[in-house]
C-alpha cells in the first residue's frame, strides 16, 4: 500500500506540476517556472516519456524500476513494472497483474508551498530546484521537482516522508504529439473480470 500511494503521488504530481503556480504561497521565481511548464505542456497534444520509479528508506534509494507515462490534459496513465495507473480525469486506478488487484480513489490532492531553492546540478544538467512543503499534516516532509528551465521541462521529482522513505521519479526520453489511441486513458473494468477491486 505505501508503495501505491507513493506512485500515486508521484504519477499526479508529473501531471499535475502545473498547477502549483497557483499553490498556498508560492515566490515569485517558482511561479515563473512553473507557469513556463504550465505554458509548454498545454501547447502539447500529449506527452510520453520513460523514466525510473525509485524508493528507498532513510533517504538512501535502494531499489529501481523502469517505467512508461503517457499524458494529455490533465488525464495519464503510468506503467511500472507489473503496475499500471490510469488517471481518467477524475478517478485514478491502480491495476495490480501479480495480485489482481485493481484500487482507486477520487483525484488525490493537497496544498503546498512553493519555494525557489536555487540551482542544482542533476545528471549533468543543471536544473532549477523548487521545494514544496505541506499545508497540513498528509505523511510528507516535503517534496523537489528539478526543472530544466531551458526546455521548460520537469526532470526529476523526489518525495521525502515524515518516516524518512523517500520515492523518486527520474524522467527521460521525452516525446510529444504522439498518435495515441483514444482509450488510452480509459479505465474498462470488463477487461479484469477475475480482480478484486475496491475504492480507498
Amino acid at each position: 500500500m505505501k508503495n501505491y500511494i507513493s506512485k500515486i503521488i508521484l504519477g499526479s504530481f508529473v501531471v499535475g506540476a502545473v498547477g502549483f503556480s497557483n499553490a498556498q504561497k508560492i515566490d515569485a521565481k517558482a511561479k515563473k517556472i512553473l507557469d513556463d511548464i504550465t505554458a509548454n505542456y498545454n501547447s502539447k497534444k500529449n506527452t510520453y516519456f520513460k523514466f525510473s520509479f525509485g524508493s528507498g528508506i532513510n533517504g538512501q534509494v535502494g531499489k529501481t524500476e523502469p517505467g512508461i507515462y503517457y499524458a494529455s490534459g490533465d488525464k495519464y496513465k503510468l506503467k511500472i513494472m507489473d503496475t499500471e495507473q490510469i488517471f481518467d480525469g477524475n478517478k485514478i486506478y491502480n491495476i495490480n497483474a501479480e495480485d489482481k488487484e485493481i484500487n482507486y480513489l477520487t483525484t488525490y490532492r493537497n496544498d503546498y508551498n512553493v519555494m525557489y531553492e536555487g540551482k542544482k546540478n542533476v545528471n549533468g544538467v543543471t536544473t532549477d530546484f523548487i521545494k514544496l512543503t505541506p499545508v497540513k499534516a498528509n505523511g510528507l516532509k516535503y517534496i523537489y521537482l528539478f526543472v530544466d528551465s531551458a526546455k521548460k521541462q520537469m526532470i526529476k521529482l523526489e518525495q521525502h516522508g515524515n518516516n524518512k522513505d523517500v520515492a523518486v521519479i527520474a524522467i527521460k526520453e521525452y516525446k510529444e504529439n504522439q498518435n495515441l489511441d483514444s482509450n488510452m486513458f480509459v479505465f474498462d473494468k470488463s477487461k479484469f473480470k477475475d480482480y478484486v477491486v475496491t475504492e480507498l
